[in-house]
């Protein structure tokens, strides 16, 4: 079931607006100000966040930015902000849509199930098969359900190597692709140790992933 996070100072309108969404069979939370909001973005994922631009103790559109970076989550401004510059300004945020107060709560509803339904549409780029969990959208491994937290390099082998299953990658291959954002190229050796340090920490007895082609590359087995 979708969640959604309703960020409105108006308790009445909060509690509102959580009551229709609830009836339309979603499961809400309310934040009354952004330090609310970032306190229960942090704690729990949510499908949408619905936004007010004026809350006490800050503007909505910081917030927005700041959730961008730490959650990939949709986010929809509800607001008596009507300038262009300000809907302009939710738009380049990212936002999915900018609605203006006062609202229809059954358009807004409608909003709401046609923003959902492009997720649905577009799941996220998640690799899993029950003891191997990769978000590759949220940049988050989990083994078993619990994280596990890889470098830079590593997530980018993760990816290179799930997008190539079954495909021998040579050395070569891997080189070119592992070029980091500080333009250190990675050479055979420390590729090996990267690999190794990697397979240390999604591998287990049972569970083997990556495969070393003596002489010619590596392979992702499953």
């Amino acid at each position: 079931m979708d969640r959604i996070l309703v960020v409105e100072d108006d308790r009445e309108l909060n509690q509102g607006i959580c009551f229709a969404l609830q009836q339309a069979g979603y499961e809400t939370e309310s934040a009354y100000s952004t330090q609310e909001a970032k306190l229960a973005g942090l704690q729990q994922e949510y499908s949408l966040m619905i936004l007010d631009v004026n809350l006490p103790d800050g503007e909505g559109f910081g917030f927005c930015k700041w959730i961008m970076e730490h959650r990939k989550v949709k986010v929809m401004f509800l607001t008596a902000r009507d300038l262009e510059e300000d809907v302009l300004s939710g738009y380049e945020l990212g936002a999915e849509d900018y609605v203006t107060k006062p609202f229809s709560i059954h358009i807004l509803l409608k909003k709401i199930a046609v923003i959902l339904k492009r997720e649905t549409e577009n799941p996220r780029n998640i690799y899993e098969d029950g003891y191997l969990r990769i978000d590759f959208d949220r940049v988050k491994v989990e083994i078993e359900g619990k994280e596990c937290m890889v470098t830079p390099t590593e997530f980018r082998m993760l990816r290179l190597f799930i997008e190539h299953a079954g495909q021998l990658l040579s050395y070569n291959v891997l080189l070119e692709q592992l070029w980091d954002c500080d333009e250190a190229y990675v050479d055979r050796h420390t590729l090996a140790v990267n690999v190794n340090r990697l397979r240390g920490k999604i591998e287990d007895a049972e569970h083997k992933y990556i495969s070393n082609v003596y002489g010619m590359g590596y392979q992702w087995l499953r």
